[in-house]
């Protein structure tokens, strides 16, 4: 095997027949790399034939599974995450952030403006969209009273935005970490390394030829079925979002047959997306919702005031890096409907989507210094969330004490309906005839840019690293998304799309783990 441009006579312990792996059979003029596709495949269609004819017992488990799992594994889930955001500080700062994917002479495929919107669409999804009013509203006034989930008096000078602060740490450092670790280590051994871009690829430090075996195989059939359960969690919040935004625009009341319509119908935009491909389709689509979410900002913070918003950035921006320590500790915590209800849920959540969004990023990052991938994967991402974060939910948090904002308190505080805040929100601003049909164009892009990239990334996978797979494994996965997503939806709602997230990015965790060491011996070979 030859190695990518750039790679020396040092890089002799990587490299390897990988055609010796490539043992794929072609059915149907398929390209499926044995057994990964089919173990997925097969495993995930009977899941969804299982949850749809077994709805109530689906509920019921899930309901069960996700508070458990949170509560066993949160010191695990909080350790872990915190060793990665270590991981990727130290590699800002070391000799080894000089090194370039895909080698010392290679040159970016993109744009800075296309390479971060693409990374942002990807990585971000309808999570802005759907937590931005919601979260920090939620963890102030949830309790009632002084109380607020973060066990702080909200009451208290300078504490009256602890809720923004609460949520910046779940859209943070922490959580882009992880999408840091994985693309990361993907692109090395992809493009400087000459493996295939999967999985299995960045354990050639570990397992050696073992990669292409049985070992290799666990590996990527983990990460299907990490990422298809965690972009599936997001589907599922964006449908609910779509409906309740139809409610507003258009007076369609939500119910679980609106939700499934929407499911498929998105669905079948997401194919024409996937069968454009990454320049034509997702790129396009990436950059189109990023206008729109830029112009729904600039309207919102003008409109709330532009002194107030960034003033509020200020205040939860030195706030979030004061309480950081305590928030990244897993032990004595007080705030326990918090940590468990919503932060170790979250960090299995970013866990679980990470196969998907670092396999992403990887495929478009080839020319970006180590130094520059982690900054812009790590800094700008955290920056942009939290400005986002503080001036959505900031500004409902002083509507609500000023005593407005009755369409966030109806769906927040008096009555947990969470797909519905961000319309409350836009209710109490100008124009909400002009805004809602907006918003909810823009939630139906972010939905379909998941679905499509999430889509290309699986069948990478299972195609054995190649990212020119048939397109009717294309057309395959995207299909199996929307069902997974309707099954998980049938059968318990929102409590089972986190459940089948949080159930997949434990094991997952590990994996990740193990990818700090090997990415970091790789570039120890490489020349910077």
């Amino acid at each position: 095997m030859s190695t990518a441009e750039g790679s020396g006579p040092e890089d002799t312990e990587f490299q390897t027949d990988f055609e010796l792996g490539q043992d794929n059979i072609r059915p149907f003029g398929l390209d499926i790399h044995n057994p990964v596709f089919l173990i997925s495949g097969l495993v995930i269609i009977g899941f969804v034939l299982i949850a749809l004819a077994n709805q109530e017992a689906t509920a019921t488990f899930f309901g069960w599974l996700r508070p458990w799992l949170t509560s066993t594994f949160d010191w695990f889930l909080v350790l872990s995450v915190d060793a990665m955001l270590l991981f990727c500080l130290a590699l800002i700062v070391l000799p080894v952030g000089k090194v370039r994917i895909g080698g010392k002479d290679a040159k970016p495929d993109y744009s800075y403006s296309g390479w971060i919107a693409m990374m942002f669409a990807a990585g971000i999804g309808i999570g802005l969209l759907f937590f931005g009013v919601l979260e920090p509203v939620y963890y102030n006034f949830s309790e009632g009273g002084n109380a607020s989930p973060l066990n702080i008096d909200i009451n208290e000078p300078g504490n009256e935005y602890a809720g923004v602060v609460g949520t910046i740490h779940h859209w943070g450092l922490e959580g882009w970490c992880v999408y840091a670790v994985v693309g990361l280590t993907l692109a090395i051994f992809a493009y400087n390394k000459g493996l295939p871009m999967t999985l299995r690829s960045a354990f050639y430090p570990l397992l050696g030829e073992r990669i292409w075996g049985w070992w290799g195989h666990l590996i990527d059939t983990l990460a299907v079925f990490a990422t298809l359960f965690g972009l599936t969690t997001s589907l599922g919040l964006g449908a609910q979002q779509v409906a309740a935004g139809l409610k507003e625009v258009a007076g369609i009341e939500p119910s679980n047959t609106v939700t499934v319509l929407l499911i498929i119908g998105i669905t079948v935009i997401a194919l024409g997306s996937v069968l454009m491909g990454m320049d034509k389709g997702v790129k396009r689509l990436s950059e189109i919702n990023m206008v729109m979410a830029v112009c729904l900002f600039i309207f919102v913070i003008v409109v709330t005031g532009i002194g107030t918003a960034f003033t509020r950035y200020g205040q939860v921006m030195v706030d979030y890096v004061v309480m950081l320590p305590a928030l990244s500790n897993p032990f004595g915590r007080e705030d326990t409907s918090y940590f468990h209800g919503w932060t170790t849920f979250y960090w299995a959540w970013w866990i679980a989507w990470s196969p998907f969004v670092g396999m992403f990023i990887a495929r478009i990052s080839k020319g970006r210094t180590v130094r520059e991938f982690v900054l812009c994967a790590l800094i700008a991402p955290t920056l942009v969330c939290a400005l986002w974060m503080s001036t959505f939910g900031g500004a409902a948090i002083d509507m609500l004490n000023a005593g407005g904002a009755e369409g966030v308190k109806a769906t927040v505080i008096d009555s947990y309906k969470p797909e519905g805040a961000l319309f409350g929100f836009l209710k109490e601003l100008p124009l909400y005839g002009i805004v809602a049909p907006i918003a909810l164009i823009l939630i139906v892009i972010f939905f379909v840019t998941s679905s499509d990239s999430g889509s290309l990334v699986i069948d990478t996978i299972t195609a054995g690293g190649k990212m020119d797979a048939p397109v009717a494994q294309r057309i395959f996965w995207c299909t199996l998304e929307g069902l997974v997503a309707i099954a998980l939806l049938l059968g318990g709602g929102l409590s089972a799309l986190q459940g089948a997230a949080v159930s997949t990015g434990i094991p997952f965790t590990i994996v990740v783990l193990l990818m700090c060491w090997c990415v970091y011996k790789a570039l120890q070979t490489e020349p910077r």
